[in-house]
C-alpha cells in the first residue's frame, strides 16, 4: 500500500543505478508519480512495475527529455554517475526550467561543479552511507546517523539506562551538552519535541541534533 505524504509531486530520476533505483522506488511508495530513465533497457525493465513510468532513453538526449515531458515535474534527479553526463544533464534541466534539480556527486570537485551550473541540491550518497557505517560500528548505542553541516548532525540512539524513569528535565541535555531532543520513538509512536515534564522508559529511542562532539555523549552506552 502506498503512503501518501501530502501533495502529490511529480518526479523524475535520471540514471537507474543503486542510488537513483532505490530513490525512484521509495519515492513511488511514498505515493508519488515517478519517471525512471536510463539508458540500460534491462535496468528499465527491472524497474517498471514499480514507479509510474520506466522508460529506456539517454538523460543527456534534450529531444527525449522533452518529449518525456521532464520540463514539466516538480523535482529531477540526476544520478548518472559520470561527470560529463550529469554536466550535460544538469545543463538540459536548467535550461527546461525545473523547478528543483537534485544532483549526484561522487567528489567534492564533481559537486561543486554541478552547484555553479544551478542544483539546486547535491547528494553525496557514498560518502554519506560511509559516514553512517563509521557511526555505527564505533558505537553500540546508534540507530541512526544524519549529518546536517560539518560537525553537526541529527542522530537516532537509544536511551540510556541512566535516562529511565527520570524526566527529560531532570536530564537537562540541553544544558549539559547542548543537544536537543527534537522527538523520542517508544515502540510504535513518535512523541515530538517532549516537555521537561517527558519521563523516559526502558526501550526509548532519542532522535537529537547537535554537534557532533556533544552527540558522541549519546552515542556512547557507556
Amino acid at each position: 500500500m502506498m503512503r501518501r505524504t501530502g501533495r502529490i509531486k511529480q518526479c523524475a530520476v535520471l540514471g537507474l543505478g543503486r542510488f537513483g533505483t532505490s530513490l525512484a522506488k521509495t519515492l513511488y511508495s511514498m505515493g508519488h508519480e515517478v519517471i525512471a530513465v536510463d539508458i540500460d533497457e534491462s535496468v528499465v525493465a527491472a524497474i517498471a512495475n514499480e514507479v509510474t513510468y520506466a522508460v529506456q532513453a539517454d538523460a543527456t538526449d534534450e529531444q527525449a527529455l522533452r518529449d518525456l515531458g521532464i520540463r514539466n515535474v516538480d523535482i529531477a534527479v540526476v544520478s548518472v554517475g559520470l561527470l560529463e553526463q550529469s554536466v550535460m544533464a544538469t545543463l538540459i534541466l536548467k535550461e527546461m526550467g525545473v523547478p528543483c534539480i537534485v544532483c549526484k556527486a561522487v567528489s567534492d570537485t564533481h559537486g561543486t561543479v554541478l552547484e555553479k551550473l544551478g542544483a539546486d541540491r547535491v547528494v553525496f550518497p557514498e560518502r554519506d552511507m560511509g559516514l553512517r557505517v563509521a557511526h555505527n560500528l564505533i558505537s553500540g548505542n546508534l540507530i541512526d546517523y544524519l549529518e546536517l553541516a560539518p560537525g553537526y548532525s541529527i542522530i537516532e540512539a537509544k536511551a540510556h539506562t541512566e535516562f529511565f524513569h527520570r524526566t527529560l528535565g531532570e536530564i537537562d541535555l540541553r544544558a549539559r551538552y547542548g543537544i536537543n531532543v527534537i522527538a523520542v520513538r517508544r515502540n510504535e509512536d513518535i512523541i515530538v519535541t517532549p516537555g521537561a515534564d517527558f519521563r523516559f522508559e526502558q526501550g526509548d529511542v532519542l532522535i537529537a541534533m547537535g554537534p557532533d562532539d556533544k552527540l558522541s555523549k549519546l552515542e556512547d552506552p557507556e
